[in-house]
């Protein structure tokens, strides 16, 4: 594919956007990103890189960059109400097939890196994008201001509730888990996390890992209705007292985090589609395949598919068969971590004691490999490889 004959629009600045604005830079492809918020800063709190998206990185030429400003996790351990260890995944032998790590990021540091590696003249804010329509070959993308853009090729990245996702597929409207969500990211200097963990319990999950610059990522699952109306005005008081009998030092990180640093959101994803590419438009990201943050790996996902998509825009022959071949290699594996996740999701907010009971009791006694089956079937698979059907180029981390 000559880069010179393609102008590639990206709808969204989020990570998928981001990485894949560098990405086609390095290949010589020019490309516009616009974004719906007057300001890019990433909104959210703490995610985790597992060594699958370190791996992405790493072909992306981006990895080295990004470590000094993650949190390496050598581990993460699944915890019952009482602090007694339900799974202990062993991360390290995946970090060993990869040779990659895993890293806990605050959004924002992420954010900030890949905005870096951009110039501000394509980056276009303020941007939101409504609907699109074919043009002969080209594509123009029409915006809430009343603006539009012309293009060769057209990304979307614009997360779960993309307007242009649900355009070419109107039944992908997001659904809703069962439970919502809090989120903060709070100082550490008195509580000293030196651990990521994730507490299943009856009043709902909770889950902690360290950040750098001594800070803390904490979450809150617990279930509700959508848009409850009482849920939704809980603030770190409610909190407390939900989780007041959890073990340390989950009290502790509740009561010194404030109102003011509280994010707050039911979780969503999208049912797996069985399309991503129309021609010369893609789905990248949570556009494509939205997740629950049940197996953290939806910024992780997205890092792959930039990854995958700059390996098939060296050696296509166009645009389209690169975006049609990119579908291949990666349908089968976004849905399956969609649909393990969700599953996971449920087993992981059950109330009923008697339940609970068991499903921590066969937790406890499950062999160590079936244990890790689910995380091998996803991190021990080089998802470079899955359906390449062409020799491994050269990474695009060219200098």
């Amino acid at each position: 594919m000559r880069a010179a004959d393609s102008t590639f629009i990206i709808v969204g600045g989020g990570i998928a956007g981001l990485c894949a604005a560098i990405g086609l830079a390095k290949l010589g492809i020019e490309a516009q990103v616009y974004e719906s918020a007057a300001e890019l800063k990433g909104i959210g709190a703490g995610f985790g890189l597992a060594a699958n998206a370190m791996q992405a990185l790493a072909y992306l030429g981006l990895k080295d960059e990004i470590v000094p400003i993650g949190h390496y996790l050598a581990s993460y351990h699944v915890l019952d109400q009482k602090g007694n260890i339900l799974v202990e995944p062993d991360t390290r032998s995946i970090s060993r097939k990869y040779q990659q790590d895993n890293f806990a990021i605050h959004r924002a540091d992420l954010h900030q890196f890949l905005l870096s590696k951009i110039p501000t003249t394509q980056i276009h804010l303020g941007k939101r994008a409504v609907s699109f329509e074919r043009e002969g070959e080209e594509i123009r993308v029409y915006f809430a201001d009343g603006s539009h853009t012309n293009g060769h090729a057209l990304l979307i990245a614009d997360g779960v509730h993309s307007p242009l996702r649900q355009q070419l597929i109107p039944g992908s409207a997001p659904r809703y888990s069962g439970y919502t969500c809090w989120r903060a990211t709070i100082d550490n200097s008195s509580i000293q996390l030196n651990k990521g963990t994730e507490t299943w319990g009856a009043k709902g999950r909770f889950g902690m890992t360290p950040l750098v610059n001594n800070r803390i990522y904490w979450y809150a699952c617990i279930n509700s209705s959508t848009q409850n109306p009482v849920l939704k005005n809980w603030k770190t008081r409610e909190l407390l007292d939900n989780f007041s009998d959890y073990h340390p030092p989950i009290p502790t990180i509740l009561s010194e985090t404030s109102d003011s640093q509280l994010i707050a959101n039911d979780i969503i994803d999208i049912a797996p589609l069985e399309q991503l590419a129309f021609d010369n438009i893609l789905l990248l990201g949570d556009a494509g395949h939205a997740t629950t943050p049940n197996l953290g790996q939806g910024a992780c996902q997205a890092i792959e598919d930039v990854a995958v998509l700059m390996d098939e825009l060296q050696t296509a022959a166009s645009v389209t068969l690169a975006f049609q071949q990119f579908e291949k290699r990666r349908l089968d594996r976004v849905n399956y971590i969609c649909n393990t996740s969700w599953r996971i999701g449920k087993i992981a907010q059950w109330e009923n004691p008697f339940l609970i009971g068991m499903r921590n009791f066969c937790m406890k006694i499950m062999p160590n490999r079936m244990k890790q089956q689910q995380l091998n079937k996803l991190l021990s698979v080089d998802f470079m490889q899955i359906n390449r059907n062409h020799a491994p180029g050269h990474k695009i981390n060219t200098k």
